[in-house]
């Protein structure tokens, strides 16, 4: 005759196979839920209200409206479009070039070239825009001491409307253009040389080749990269922040500064959330238009 086993006291039902992966992953979903998802969800509730010093008064679709009549903020969307629009094609024009020569068999030394270029992207935002407004500085900047070495007057690059946009231009052309170039190059790499080869027995030059064989290789990364700048520049905040302070005359207040000041410096985090989600909106809109652009091409 057999007996039960009694059950070991505190034991019980184990998880089975099939829910161990949720146990692993149920850390990682914490952590994002109590640092992603309660954040995001928390300001679109204080975008529904107004902050007024230490009280909140519900304000509904208040803060929203406010956006459609408030010229700072449309000030800030038009310095960001302009950054958007002038630098981001310049940047990539540049990576595009730069990449085709780095892919060439005629440069010698290709990877200390390519680390050159890639290095800008290694040095931290704070650090790279205190040194470009160190350079840009119009009294003691390496620049203006330049300038005025070959006999040209010197440019009061950071003070100046017109000037201070040019500097948050070519701070992120010098910053960029190298990691756009490495997209490139990698994608370049995977082109066929045989197509390079047919292009040419059948009588296509340099230019036809490049444009029939090479940009159409590099659509994919063409793509990604177009998007990326796009929403990078749309996010804009470090450069002009660290380097103009929004100013002057707040010729360089993107929607990221104006989102920050408006939050931190004045402490309306109603008005300051609900920038943000306009800010979503617009990027989310531009990245839909693109990639469906993209399609349409394909």
């Amino acid at each position: 005759m057999t007996t039960a086993t009694p059950a070991r006291a505190g034991t019980g039902p184990r998880p089975g196979p099939a829910a161990a992966p949720y146990l692993f992953v149920l850390p990682a979903l914490a952590l994002f839920a109590a640092f992603r998802l309660y954040p995001v969800a928390w300001s679109f509730v204080l975008s529904l209200y107004r902050t007024e010093g230490t009280t909140q008064t519900w304000t509904g679709l208040g803060n929203y409206e406010r956006l459609l009549h408030d010229p700072l903020f449309w000030k800030a969307l038009g310095n960001t479009a302009l950054i958007l629009v002038v630098q981001v094609p310049v940047m990539l024009a540049l990576a595009l070039g730069l990449s085709v020569a780095l892919n060439s068999a005629l440069l010698r030394w290709k990877p200390l070239f390519r680390l050159g270029f890639f290095l800008p992207v290694v040095t931290g935002l704070v650090t790279y825009g205190l040194m470009m407004g160190a350079l840009l500085n119009q009294d003691s900047g390496a620049v203006n001491w330049l300038l005025q070495l070959v006999g040209l007057p010197e440019v009061h690059w950071l003070n100046d409307p017109f000037w201070a946009r040019v500097s948050i231009m070519l701070a992120l052309t010098w910053h960029y253009t190298g990691y756009n170039a490495v997209i490139y190059l990698a994608r370049l790499q995977t082109i066929p040389a045989e197509h390079h080869e047919a292009a040419a027995v059948d009588g296509a030059g340099p230019l036809r080749r490049f444009w029939h064989v090479t940009l159409p290789g590099l659509r994919p990364a063409l793509l990604l990269t177009v998007v990326l700048s796009t929403i990078g520049t749309l996010q804009l905040f470090d450069e002009p922040f660290i380097m103009t302070g929004g100013g002057p005359d707040n010729a360089t207040t993107t929607i990221g500064v104006y989102l920050y000041q408006t939050g931190f410096r004045y402490f309306d985090f109603g008005y300051a959330s609900a920038i943000g989600y306009a800010l979503v909106l617009i990027i989310s809109l531009f990245g839909l238009v693109q990639v469906k652009l993209a399609k349409e091409e394909d």
